[in-house]
């Protein structure tokens, strides 16, 4: 078997890596072995991550939702359940954008859910 002297191809994989880990602190930016472990742990910690954000986000549509809605006199659950009986098909991100920024749309909005709601049958 041949004999294989890895010089530039070892020097590119350790400067890619050490390209990664730039702005890290101390060694994890300046040695190998310290810049790799951190390195792998940084990209598992943004793998996990993005799922995570839209989890975070999806809590914070709804508790925003359900502070407009509250200010409205109505509670959360029953403005969701009034919007899908009235075949309102709005999601919570667009929902909360409106509760911010368009105060009179959305309390538009809670006014059909009521209105759905008073027509609705009650589940026994």
């Amino acid at each position: 078997m041949p004999r294989v002297k890895r010089g530039t191809k070892r020097r590119a994989k350790r400067k890619k890596l050490l390209r990664h880990a730039k702005g890290f602190f101390l060694t994890k930016s300046k040695l190998y072995r310290s810049a790799k472990e951190a390195v792998n742990r940084s990209l598992r910690y943004s793998f996990r991550d993005r799922r995570t954000k839209k989890r975070d986000f999806r809590t914070l549509w709804i508790q925003r939702i359900g502070a407009a809605a509250r200010n409205n006199g109505i509670s959360y659950s029953q403005l969701i359940h009034g919007l899908k009986v009235g075949g309102i098909d709005l999601d919570r991100k667009i929902m909360a954008d409106m509760a911010v920024n368009d105060a009179t749309g959305f309390a538009a909005l809670i006014q059909t859910a009521k209105s759905h709601l008073k027509t609705a049958p009650a589940k026994a």
